[in-house]
């Protein structure tokens, strides 16, 4: 038995509740860890909410770290004792858990796991993003939207390194210090400021070659008016809620615009991608050019704190919880 966080039926954080469950040991293909580490993101509330259809009663989260505590048959790639770290497979909130073995990445030396559980889902969303999505060149502009969460910051800090400029919109003028501090080149409070008028003067009115969305709702409109001919809007989140169903000729009036959906699930499909992936993502924080910040640490059993806190916008960076 393990100690792990479920839901039996949709909601709010309250909802979450630390049982115990059994775990068993590993099948062919698959591997026992032992968490030492667990990530916590945005989409982790998406699917406790029911925004995201579950099978219930489900174990929350998706990403871990830890320690390789049990190989099946057929695992050569593992053995007893390697670290490891995934993401994309939910069930993470708790001690020990069965995962598939070609799912796992090593944890290289130099790489904690604490850093490791944190940055799977976030680093390699940033990857996808401005490497695949939209190849980001030397020179180009861009928007991000909410710049100090734990996606934005990475991104900026490895957009900058790419050479682009960046625009991050943030919601208080302390999240506007940390998105500064971490490479934005302009930051705007869309609480104090219009973010299209801002965008359209840093630009000289241009706009923008691609607007990373990950706030949905109130922001969708902007982002496309952000926009210059051509350009593409990648929504890949939705904090404010869902984009209300969009009528493609709006893409059309506003300069033939591209828009698009995506999630890491299908940049990392194959075993290959996912290997790519996380070794150009644990290469640039060993470099230090994307330096991760775990900004709080939650207990297990503190779970619905933790939920609260985030959907609150209390948070900035990367938060994780301890089993």
């Amino acid at each position: 038995m393990t100690k792990a966080v479920r839901f039996h039926k949709t909601g709010g954080p309250e909802v979450l509740q630390l049982e115990d469950v059994p775990v068993g040991e590993p099948g062919a293909g698959q591997v026992r860890v032992r968490h030492t580490a667990i990530g916590v993101n945005f989409v982790d509330t998406y699917q406790r909410s029911g925004l995201y259809p579950m099978t219930l009663p489900q174990v929350a989260g998706n990403e871990g770290a830890g320690v390789v505590a049990a190989v099946g048959s057929g695992v050569t790639t593992l053995k007893t004792g390697d670290r490891v770290a995934y993401t994309g497979l939910i069930g993470s909130y708790c001690g020990e858990r069965l995962v598939p073995a070609d799912r796992m990445v090593k944890i290289p030396e130099g790489i904690s796991d604490e850093q490791a559980a944190s940055i799977m889902l976030k680093g390699m969303t940033v990857h996808y993003l401005i490497h695949s999505t939209y190849a980001v060149k030397a020179g180009d502009t861009v928007l991000w939207h909410a710049a100090a969460g734990g996606v934005g910051l990475l991104a900026c800090q490895w957009l900058k390194a790419l050479g682009a400029t960046v625009i991050g919109t943030v919601g208080s003028p302390e999240k506007a210090k940390l998105a500064k501090a971490h490479g934005a080149d302009h930051v705007i409070d869309y609480r104090k400021e219009n973010f299209v008028e801002r965008v359209k003067e840093i630009t000289g009115g241009k706009g923008v070659p691609v607007v990373y969305d990950s706030v949905g709702k109130t922001t969708w409109e902007g982002s496309l008016d952000c926009l210059r001919p051509l350009g593409l809007w990648v929504i890949f989140g939705n904090a404010s809620g869902p984009v209300p169903p969009l009528n493609t000729g709006i893409l059309a009036q506003k300069g033939s615009l591209f828009a698009t959906r995506p999630t890491l699930a299908t940049y990392i499909a194959s075993r290959a991608d996912l290997e790519a992936r996380s070794s150009s993502l644990f290469a640039i924080v060993k470099s230090g050019k994307v330096k991760i910040e775990i900004t709080a640490r939650y207990k297990l059993a503190d779970v619905v704190q933790c939920h609260r806190d985030l959907e609150g916008r209390k948070t900035t960076g990367s938060v994780i919880l301890l089993p």
